[in-house]
């Protein structure tokens, strides 16, 4: 169903089964996919891709120009997977041509209140951004992160697969997977492996092991980064996850989290 009082412009693509609600506003560039709901007075604009089953609430602001005073109205774009929650007053930016041109989300995450996704981020799947939690530009969130409430994440920062990052938590190096975080900026630590997130999603009781030793010997060895990964390759079993592990600290250019 979509209200009369949405307005929704003559060159937005909207796709059967999707409902619109009152004083929603879709721009001329739009395209959304089957099943999706958008609620009251969200606003969706710019070159937004929306695919199927998503949930956009009221107040949302998803494809808007980027906050950043490079931009001149260049094409570019924001791409939404399928399944998404796009919660009240959440806010999505386009990408910019400084940047890869687009901000990318995956599937089935869940964006709540406030939260902020900036220009040029790349969000994966099952990924969830609790109260007021941002991202600034270029930031890169793997699957199934869990973002604290209104912590902050500097430009350019990845955080790795199964994080947690405690709230009000600032980020300003690479946090590596499997791991949680607290603190702020350069006094952010790892404290821990994410161990009740990964027996959730599944891993075995081997991996989570492989996981510690790895773990242990990057937190707490005392040895350098370079000496530190040379000894989890040796002294680790190279299961998928501890290879991710290691690529993910050596494809670092801020430096990590310890």
């Amino acid at each position: 169903m979509i209200h009369s009082t949405a307005i929704i412009n003559p060159g937005a693509q909207v796709a059967d089964g999707v409902e619109i609600g009152p004083y929603a506003v879709i721009g001329p560039h739009v395209k959304i996919g089957r099943g999706t709901k958008i609620g009251p007075h969200a606003v969706i604009d710019g070159w937004t891709e929306i695919g199927e089953n998503n949930t956009i609430f009221h107040m949302a602001s998803v494809g808007a120009v980027p906050q950043d005073l490079k931009y001149q109205g260049e094409e570019t774009y924001l791409k939404i997977g399928n399944g998404n929650t796009i919660r009240e007053f959440a806010s999505l930016h386009l990408g910019t041509v400084t940047g890869d041109g687009e901000t990318t989300v995956g599937d089935g995450n869940l964006f709540m209140a406030y939260s902020h996704v900036a220009h040029d981020c790349h969000i994966g799947n099952g990924v969830v951004m609790a109260n007021a939690a941002t991202l600034a530009g270029h930031v890169t969130v793997e699957d199934h992160a869990i973002l604290g409430g209104l912590c902050a994440i500097l430009q350019f920062t990845r955080i790795g697969a199964h994080v947690m990052i405690g709230g009000a938590t600032s980020i300003t190096l690479d946090v590596p997977p499997y791991t949680i975080v607290t603190g702020d900026r350069r006094e952010a630590r790892l404290r821990g492996l994410n161990l009740v997130g990964l027996k959730r999603r599944g891993f075995s009781d081997e991996t989570i092991s492989e996981l510690k030793k790895a773990y242990k010997i990057l937190s707490l060895s005392g040895l350098k980064l370079a000496e530190a990964v040379e000894r989890i390759k040796t002294e680790v079993p190279q299961s998928p996850e501890v290879v991710h592990f290691i690529s993910f600290i050596e494809s670092s250019k801020r430096g990590i989290c310890r």
